[in-house]
């Protein structure tokens, strides 16, 4: 086992970024080097709204070839992103930019797939919570579009990105997880499913598990990348919640995880899926994990509760330094409001104070009255949201939780990691920040040759590089 280095390509709802990870395990190191990182932003158009793919790759290929330079010694690159949305192919040609998620395209679509298929059909064979922008809604909106019958492929963000850099067509399982297309219990396509859905099963790619070689680049990639001849792409955990989890520092029996970014992701780690009547009511999701691991979890709205209020109160030109918001946020003492994080209202871009706003008003309830006020409910709103999610995880599971992970951005909220401690009643260990971008970095290195054993073994060398931020429940 030698030492080596690999390129991390992370792409989140708002933002991109190409990090080279250095590895060499038997002397206990892991070390991150940020060379590239990029905004994501969503485009409307008259179709609706799309993600920027075509701007996304050419920053992400700029930031590649930025790391090439700075690091020749390369092994490998792997990319993650956001889960569920995709392109639709028909030949090596991609049939328009890929669709958002929160497009408002997907609530027609519910009721006609739960017309095919009832929701409590779905969820004992795929196991995934309701979300309204799950793949095979999407899927719905494209077929009632007519634009379904004109791919004869379907590549998932990450994928896709894979299939320009090598010509693979290839489909990731963590993320493949995510489409409610695929089988809970067996890991493979539901075929069937898809076919009663109205998605012809010819346009699901091969799976694949994190690990992976993809093959080699392009040979113009290659050299547009100043990249060796045969540079390996690996498939790491695409979905970035299941990279975000490889670099947990935890014991499974016994901790939960909250992968906190635009989304809270709040769960457990199973070796097995939970499908029961009591899992799907408390809309509870298995996806698929890194080494075949089940994560067991709830989406809650998360952080962009709080960046899509700062972004609408930006909308005069002025600029709002967050740290200094957050900072305001911890030092209120009226009381606020507590709103259920996940109302649907809040999925939608626009002016989400004035829904916040509204919801208190629809329950009488005196809603915030300043910018810091308002801070500081979405804070606790979303620490109760936190906290109820892992006490429903235990009870569902079975795991005897006792210390809650905090990883991602949100571990640098010290608000909310306190607040969620209280809430919770539990210690929560905050960190590290670079989860994704390590659990990208840990497969690969991996598959490399540069690392080896399993989660756990993997997860010691985290611990020992990244000291968690410890915050105990007050009293």
């Amino acid at each position: 086992m030698t030492a080596g280095a690999v390129a991390a390509v992370d792409l989140g709802a708002t933002s991109g970024r190409v990090v080279v990870g250095h590895v060499d395990q038997a002397a206990g190191t892991l070390g991150l080097d940020h060379v590239a990182r990029f905004p994501n932003r969503p485009v409307r158009l008259a179709s609706g709204l799309h993600w920027d793919l075509t701007g996304l790759y050419r920053d992400l290929t700029h930031g590649l070839a930025d790391a090439f330079r700075r690091e020749p010694g390369v092994a490998s690159i792997g990319v993650d992103s956001w889960a569920v949305d995709y392109a639709l192919l028909r030949g090596d040609r991609v049939l328009g930019e890929p669709f958002h998620y929160r497009d408002e395209r997907n609530e027609a679509a519910v009721e006609a797939v739960h017309a095919r298929v009832p929701f409590e059909e779905l969820y004992r064979r795929n196991g995934l919570q309701f979300l309204p922008f799950n793949t095979v809604y999407q899927l719905a909106a494209e077929r009632a579009g007519g634009c379904l019958g004109l791919a004869d492929s379907l590549l998932l963000v990450p994928d896709l990105v894979g299939f320009q850099l090598t010509g693979a067509k290839v489909a990731e399982r963590t993320n493949a997880s995510t489409t409610g297309l695929l089988d809970v219990e067996t890991g493979e396509w539901d075929r069937e499913l898809a076919e009663r859905l109205g998605v012809e099963a010819s346009v699901l790619p091969r799976l694949v598990s994190p690990g992976a070689s993809l093959g080699g680049l392009r040979p113009g990639v290659a050299a547009e990348l100043g990249a060796p001849a045969g540079m390996q792409v690996v498939a790491v955990g695409s979905h970035d919640t299941a990279s975000a989890v490889v670099a947990v520092p935890m014991r499974p029996e016994s901790a939960a995880y909250i992968s906190c970014g635009t989304w809270g992701l709040v769960g457990v780690e199973l070796e097995r899926p939970v499908t029961t009547d009591a899992a799907r009511e408390a809309n509870f999701t298995n996806e698929g994990g890194v080494d075949g691991r089940v994560r067991f979890l709830h989406n809650v709205m998360g952080l962009w509760l709080l960046s899509e209020s700062v972004r609408w109160w930006e909308r005069d030109g002025s600029s709002i330094d967050l740290p200094g918001l957050l900072a305001q946020a911890a030092a209120v003492t009226t009381a606020v409001p507590v709103f259920d994080a996940n109302d649907p209202r809040f999925l939608a871009p626009g002016d989400l104070p004035g829904r916040i706003a509204e919801w208190c008003a629809e329950r009488g309830v005196a809603a915030p009255r300043s910018r810091a006020e308002f801070a500081r409910s979405i804070v606790e709103s979303l620490a109760e949201a936190f906290a109820s999610a892992v006490r429903t995880a235990s009870a569902l599971s079975g795991v005897g939780v006792e210390t809650i992970h905090i990883v991602g951005g949100g571990a640098l909220n010290e608000l909310l990691c306190r607040r969620t401690a209280d809430r919770s009643g539990l210690p929560v260990l905050a960190g590290p920040v670079e989860a994704t971008a390590i659990g990208n970095v840990l497969v690969q290195a991996r598959s490399a040759g540069f690392a080896e054993g399993d989660l756990e073994t993997l997860r010691s060398l985290v611990a020992r590089v990244f000291s968690p931020m410890r915050h105990d429940p007050a009293g």
